[in-house]
């Protein structure tokens, strides 16, 4: 299974081979593949803290623990 940023940096690869003239797209294919070093840590980190804290508090489902961590609901 891909990640969300794996399947991004893909689309944006696809781009590429359309604009050889002038190419933004490399721009952000690059900040895109960077990205996705930080998203495997924020994964990780994500995962480590719901063994730690919320598993442990078993009124508190995975979802909880997603909103609460990335604060999904204010968006």
């Amino acid at each position: 299974m891909k990640t969300p940023i794996q399947e991004a940096i893909e689309k944006v690869q696809s781009l590429r081979e359309i604009d050889a003239v002038i190419n933004p797209i490399g721009v952000i294919e690059s900040i895109l593949s960077n990205m996705l070093e930080e998203e495997k840590e924020v994964m990780q980190e994500f995962a480590t803290d719901y063994e730690r804290e919320c598993r442990v508090n078993l009124e508190r489902s995975i979802e909880k623990c997603w909103d609460e961590t990335f604060n999904t609901k204010e968006r």
